[in-house]
């Protein structure tokens, strides 16, 4: 199908987070990743991709022949590549149980920081991933491009994050804090749900009154002069990897 202008009228408005949320739908661009959402369980509902791109995979949805040209009208990348999808969002999961090691994010706003813990969350096989709902949308292009494809494998979930994390059993509920344990000399359960807050404000007075746990990550600079505080996105790395390893 050729690529109107009405179409790439249609298709530009996915941009702003009130026609994602109307029509249930959002964008995924770039070659792998367009590669994994055809892979994945999501429905694809359209895509617009060159001549080359769509004689090679053969994508079974509304497709439309494009230029380069046309697809950076549409897509959002500084440098666009040769094709853009539209895939339909999961609808919301209403019950869901963990097993394991749980990440949940408490207000979230920075869309990169977003994408890589989803990204670090799939490294690490962590399942879900509980946000409150004051966190940056996951179906943001600028997450869904950050997490590499994670976010078609990672299950994200917008809850009442106190009511939720108050409502659990068996599980530790921790969070990174100055004051905490050392999360290298310390034991940490598998069991535990690893609370990671607001890149400026941390966790929630909500949420804080919930923790019952506080871990560390020690600077190991030793001019007296350090960051005051690691990225978010960093800090889940550490505390992810160790918690992992202390639980092989």
């Amino acid at each position: 199908m050729e690529l109107s202008k009405n179409k790439i009228k249609y298709f530009s408005s996915f941009a702003k987070k009130k026609t994602r949320d109307e029509e249930g739908k959002f964008v995924v661009e770039g070659n792998k990743m367009v590669a994994e959402l055809l892979h994945s369980n999501f429905v694809v509902d359209s895509i617009v991709a060159t001549p080359e791109w769509l004689s090679a995979h053969k994508p079974k949805c509304e497709c439309f022949e494009a230029t380069k040209e046309d697809i950076s009208r549409v897509s959002l990348l500084q440098n666009p590549q040769d094709v853009w999808a539209l895939a339909r969002m999961k609808e919301p999961s209403q019950s869901f149980e963990i097993q394991d090691f749980t990440l949940a994010l408490d207000g979230i706003q920075d869309p990169g920081n977003m994408g890589t813990i989803i990204r670090l969350a799939d490294w690490f096989g962590i399942q879900h991933i509980v946000c409150s709902k004051e966190c940056v949308d996951v179906y943001n292009p600028k997450v869904v491009q950050a997490t590499m494809g994670a976010i078609f494998r990672v299950q994200v979930h917008y809850v009442d994050l106190p009511k939720w994390l108050s409502q659990l059993q068996g599980f530790d509920i921790a969070a990174a804090d100055m004051e905490g344990d050392n999360v290298y000399t310390h034991s940490v359960s598998s069991k535990t749900v690893l609370v990671m807050g607001n890149e400026g404000n941390g966790i929630s007075d909500a949420v804080s009154n919930i923790v019952n746990r506080k871990l560390h990550i020690p600077s190991f600079n030793t001019t007296g002069t350090t960051s005051e505080s690691l990225n978010v996105a960093v800090a889940t790395a550490i505390l992810c990897s160790e918690i992992r390893r202390k639980n092989m």
